[in-house]
């Protein structure tokens, strides 16, 4: 078995109680206080992740917005420096390589946040597209740490230790200063649906970060949170998980991502063939979001039935919402079978899934852009 890699605040975790867990290859809290508490403060006052283990990479020449529009379904043309856009990135037959974040410094300057599980795979991808353009990859995942704080008294705590003024920073845009006399690229994005930021900076200024945000929140109710909390939240709000509702086999226009694949952009972008075909005769399979009206878990992995007992899908996400104080989840079925009704079964009993259009409490931030 190979060691686990740990981020910049493992000894952090271990300090404050978290519990630490494999997650892929990454040594990672799943919770400190307990999933529940941590999921409620988030959407309540403000909790703290690190999410360190992601990726970054530099994208950077004169070719650099040229290729990358035609890496990723969305439309990096028309991007300015200190935007931030979501994309998935996808294989030519359709399937997501990964989904990702763009950033502008410059128009020969962008910056890649990318999945902690596929950082080798994508780095590999992305540099094979490179082959003639004029730009330059580089991996900087080794550089940087990554802080995550979201909530309602996000923007407080932060403006507590920073100059900088946060209110001109739109969701989905970004700006440099220092945080705690640490300097920080700050972004208004997030993972949870709230209003937040998240404080990319260089590794070895973790420790000291994180515990000036936690002293700084200690009065507004911000609590360390973990993975388990993470995934909770993403999934309340309706945000795919590479592997889950999105991956090689699940497309971006099966994911309900259609908003995110820009087919008019002017650029023959990889898998757009594919995707354009697939518009064209609908999904054969599509990504349903649920509730159940029980506090009975539906794991990944269940079958998804139709009324006549036949097979339709599978749950790919589950989990239980601690706001609706019941099972959450959702599930990749046929397109035919999309509307429903539909259930699963667990230990003997028919469970109804409901369908839902996410998010599925009301969120500060209403989605990604």
């Amino acid at each position: 078995m190979s060691e686990l890699q740990r981020t910049p605040l493992r000894d952090f975790h271990a300090a404050h109680g978290g519990r630490l867990v494999d997650f892929a290859g990454w040594e990672m809290p799943v919770q400190y206080r307990g999933i529940l508490d941590e999921h409620r403060a988030v959407r309540r006052t403000a909790g703290l992740f690190d999410v360190s283990h992601m990726g970054e990479v530099d994208v950077q020449g004169p070719d650099a917005g040229r290729f990358l529009n035609q890496l990723v379904t969305n439309d990096v043309a028309k991007m300015h420096p200190g935007r931030v856009v979501y994309s998935p990135m996808c294989y030519p037959d359709g399937g997501v390589v990964d989904d990702l974040l763009v950033y502008q410094r410059s128009p020969e300057d962008f910056f890649l946040c990318i999945n902690a599980g596929n950082i080798a795979k994508d780095l590999a991808w992305i540099r094979e597209r490179a082959a003639g353009f004029n730009v330059k990859i580089t991996d900087r995942s080794s550089d940087y740490a990554l802080l995550a704080i979201q909530g309602p008294k996000a923007a407080v705590i932060v403006q507590s230790l920073t100059g900088a003024k946060l209110g001109l920073i739109k969701y989905y845009h970004f700006g440099e200063g220092t945080v705690a006399g640490i300097h920080c690229l700050i972004s208004r994005t997030g993972y949870t649906g709230e209003d937040g930021f998240e404080l990319y900076h260089a590794a070895s200024d973790a420790p000291a970060l994180a515990e000036a945000l936690l002293a700084a929140g200690a009065a507004h109710g911000l609590e360390l949170t973990g993975l388990g909390a993470r995934d909770s939240l993403r999934l309340e709000a309706g945000y795919p998980l590479y592997g889950h509702e999105i991956s090689a086999e699940i497309s971006p226009l099966a994911a309900g991502l259609g908003w995110t694949v820009k087919l008019d952009k002017g650029a023959d972008f990889v898998g757009r063939e594919a995707l354009v075909r697939e518009k064209a005769a609908g999904p054969a399979r599509r990504v349903i979001f649920f509730r159940t009206g029980d506090r009975r878990i539906v794991r990944a992995g269940a079958t998804v039935l139709a009324p006549d007992g036949s097979a339709v899908g599978t749950v790919v996400s589950g989990t239980l919402s601690p706001l609706l104080n019941e099972s959450i989840g959702s599930a990749l079925v046929t397109a035919a079978a999309a509307a429903g009704p539909l259930a699963v079964e667990i230990r003997g009993d028919l469970l109804a899934l409901a369908p839902v259009k996410p998010p599925f409490v009301p969120l500060k931030q209403g989605g990604v852009a």
